[in-house]
């Protein structure tokens, strides 16, 4: 128990920010295919998919994502007479509602482009926590996935007809300069899509970095012409599954055709750094009982000999003198009155 305490000033304590990045890589075949979708998870509400590394059933398995789709009440996708219309159209809204919020009469935004054009449908990627971390690191996301055809996916229980023949690139290639901060969620980045044979630069959806969620346009990704954002073309094969499918089908979908996603997570690590500076005179002498024998300091072998101290642990304490954190040197510090000594000590959170 220490019973001398030596107050820190303004200049010794220091707050640093340090950000650590990991790569992470989501192959298709973890979406379809390695298991046999063992280690896809449906639930009874039918709302969404859970997406895991391995069989969910095993316990060393990982939550990878959440996909689902979703449309406005906007969109010429919305009718009543739709499987799960209300659902498709709930879901819109409650990511809406957590990602883009309110304008000032209270009404619920609505997702949109960069020019202000409303998107009325889109696909949502939830990424678990365990992949995006603090936040997706900006101008690192590129997902890869096929598009075009006539069928649905290559799945035969999706449907017939022609199989995706396109590759589309996606990318927050604008990400780490041209991102906005007006979302209630954090800050998101616009992204944006290049395929064989086609004008680059394709705008599809979002990306919110802090929330760990891309928002796709599904009749953009899935329709091989890049149909327009409200897919007012009827006979395209997202609105075909937008409209008459599931949820769960549409996320059978949308997995069947995805190849890789890859980015960056980010960690953020803040310290705050205490220098615990040892002036000539300060704890030459130790409070511990068997630093004294027969009320003689135990390392002076005469009087006129100066102290000596060995520190091995800095104690920080409150205000009340409550020990709030320890930490150990690697090594004892030999401390006399002819030495002074800084010990950086660094807290991490």
């Amino acid at each position: 128990m220490a019973t001398t305490f030596k107050n820190f000033l303004s200049n010794d304590i220091a707050n640093t920010r340090t950000l650590l990045h990991e790569a992470i890589p989501v192959t298709g075949t973890i979406g379809s295919g390695t298991y046999s979708d063992n280690n896809i998870k449906e639930y009874g509400h039918g709302m969404f998919q859970s997406v895991y590394d391995y069989p969910y059933l095993s316990s060393s398995a990982n939550h990878i994502f959440d996909l689902t789709n979703g449309y406005s009440s906007n969109s010429s996708l919305y009718n009543t007479a739709n499987s799960q219309n209300s659902k498709k159209n709930n879901l819109y809204n409650n990511m809406a509602q957590v990602l883009v919020g309110y304008d000032q009469t209270g009404s619920l935004k609505r997702f949109a482009n960069s020019d202000g054009t409303e998107m009325k449908d889109a696909v949502f990627i939830n990424f678990a926590r365990l992949l995006s971390k603090d936040e997706v690191k900006k101008g690192s996301f590129t997902m890869t996935a096929m598009t075009g055809g006539s069928n649905h996916a290559t799945s035969p229980k999706l449907g017939v007809g022609a199989a995706p023949n396109t590759t589309m690139t996606i990318t927050d290639a604008s990400g780490a300069t041209g991102y906005r901060v007006d979302s209630p969620a954090g800050e998101y980045g616009y992204l944006f899509a290049a395929a064989a044979g086609t004008r680059s630069e394709l705008e599809v959806g979002q990306l919110y970095y802090q929330a760990g969620i891309a928002i796709l346009s599904g009749g953009l990704v899935f329709n091989g012409e890049y149909g327009a954002p409200d897919n007012t073309d009827q006979t395209a094969s997202y609105s075909i599954l937008a409209t008459g499918s599931t949820l769960n089908q549409n996320a059978d979908a949308f997995r069947n055709r995805l190849q890789n996603i890859s980015f960056n997570n980010t960690t953020e690590l803040n310290s705050t750094i205490y220098f615990c500076r040892v002036n000539h005179n300060d704890f030459n002498y130790s409070s511990n009982p068997t630093y004294l024998s027969g009320s003689k300091v135990r390392v002076k072998t005469r009087a006129a000999d100066s102290p000596v101290t060995y520190i091995t642990t800095v104690g920080l304490y409150s205000a009340d003198n409550e020990l709030l954190a320890v930490a150990k040197l690697s090594e004892p510090l030999r401390k006399a009155p002819d030495t002074e000594l800084t010990l950086r000590v660094r807290l991490d959170y």
